[in-house]
């Protein structure tokens, strides 16, 4: 892991990790506890999944450089993986669902990348498909990969180097790239520390792997937080996670939204729901447990129009009103 974080080295901007101090969170988990949000917003493209897209890239050879990469992507991964094609003068072809905000699609395309749209998720997968086998690009899958969880555990390296007394991390769970690689890191370098998983209800497809002791895949999945709701796991982001992590909690959008909006009143951030997530389980099922412990928060991105935020932000002001 710190040989992938040496590598990613030159490309990466390292995260800071602050203090927050939350008024209304301190209140209800105590005095004693300590906040502390590691801000992967300020990622390059806005998101953690700029790590596991650049050493994907890193570790291809010449000729697969020259062929390029392909990737599919609600928006979030398709930046990152059109940010380091720029980068390393690769070309980019990434398939985007229609659903995908149109600040995602836009973003991708100012980094180079030629974007084709799918209906759904399923038809992506079966057009990036096509693409690797019609022009040989390699495809960087969102998720999935020792690659990607080399790249993500680097958020973790990170964090214990800055926050070194943290004893409990909370990170938004997806398809678990970042959660698998975190999970890895925290539990090989501080054992102790506590690492909890937060999925909206929704998308809680981790959790029914967990239940069912392997992985599964959703039919439908029903959440504002759009970049953690693909609609399954893999083995490897199961095992992973279910070696390390303690346990996973699910938040409502509603929940989510309130945290939106108490990170952008109480710590001047304006962050995605997904970006939200981590600290919406402090708010609520984590609080408890939580009370007295310094605990570090993963606000894993901020890709969203001024729209869509000022919407979640009065979503989440009339929530944090009737919060006791």
């Amino acid at each position: 892991m710190r040989a992938a974080a040496a590598r990613l080295a030159a490309h990466l901007i390292v995260t800071p990790s602050v203090p927050w101090h939350s008024p209304r969170l301190l209140q209800r988990l105590g005095a004693q506890t300590q906040l502390f949000l590691k801000l992967e917003l300020f990622q390059r493209t806005g998101t953690f999944k700029f790590r596991g897209a650049m050493l994907n890239a890193l570790c291809l050879s010449e000729e697969q450089r020259r062929r390029g990469v392909t990737a599919v992507s609600a928006g979030n991964h398709a930046i990152a993986v059109a940010c380091t094609a720029q980068r390393l003068r690769m070309s980019a072809k990434v398939v985007m669902l229609q659903s995908a905000n149109p600040l995602r699609i836009e973003a991708a395309k100012a980094y180079g990348a030629e974007v084709v749209m799918a209906p759904d998720g399923r038809a992506g997968f079966a057009m990036v498909d096509a693409i690797r086998e019609r022009e040989g690009r390699t495809f960087i899958h969102p998720f999935d990969g020792s690659n990607v969880v080399l790249g993500t555990s680097g958020v973790a390296v990170e964090l214990l180097d800055q926050v070194p007394d943290v004893d409990a991390v909370i990170v938004a769970v997806g398809g678990g790239g970042l959660m698998s690689g975190i999970a890895a890191a925290v539990k090989q370098i501080k054992p102790g520390c506590l690492v909890f998983g937060v999925e909206p209800i929704g998308a809680d497809v981790m959790s029914r792997s967990f239940r069912a002791s392997a992985p599964q895949r959703m039919e439908h999945v029903d959440t504002i937080a759009d970049s953690l709701a693909p609609p399954m796991t893999t083995q490897s982001t199961y095992d992973l996670c279910r070696a390390f992590v303690d346990d996973i909690v699910t938040v409502s959008d509603d929940e989510i939204c309130a945290a939106l909006a108490l990170l952008y009143r109480e710590a001047k951030l304006a962050v995605e729901p997904a970006g939200a997530a981590a600290a919406a389980a402090v708010l609520g099922p984590l609080a408890a447990r939580l009370r007295g412990r310094c605990t570090g928060i993963i606000v894993c991105g901020a890709n969203i129009d001024s729209d869509s935020f000022c919407r979640y932000l009065k979503r989440g002001e009339k929530e944090l009103e009737r919060l006791p």
